[in-house]
């Protein structure tokens, strides 16, 4: 199901419209929105590299309190990580 915005712009809110779409994918995003390499993310968040790249590959869960602290770094609802 969509929300209607106006006659010609749907916004849709079914997960299968965007199959890809994941904390990973949107951390990824605004990483690179930001010009941050992953080294550089870590740096500011007080953690290791090799964690930034486990959670955008999916590798490793972006929990409440990380989302929250990459919300503020890169400017973003936290809510987007979960």
């Amino acid at each position: 199901m969509s929300t209607l915005l106006s006659k010609s712009t749907l916004i849709p809110d079914e997960p299968e419209i965007y199959p890809h779409f994941s904390g990973g994918v949107a951390l990824r995003g605004a990483r690179k929105r930001e010009g941050l390499t992953q080294k550089q993310l870590a740096g500011l968040l007080g953690i290791n590299q090799t964690h930034i790249s486990e959670m955008e590959h999916g590798k490793r869960p972006i929990g409440k309190e990380m989302a929250r602290r990459l919300a503020i770094v890169l400017g973003v609802d936290y809510r987007v990580f979960l």
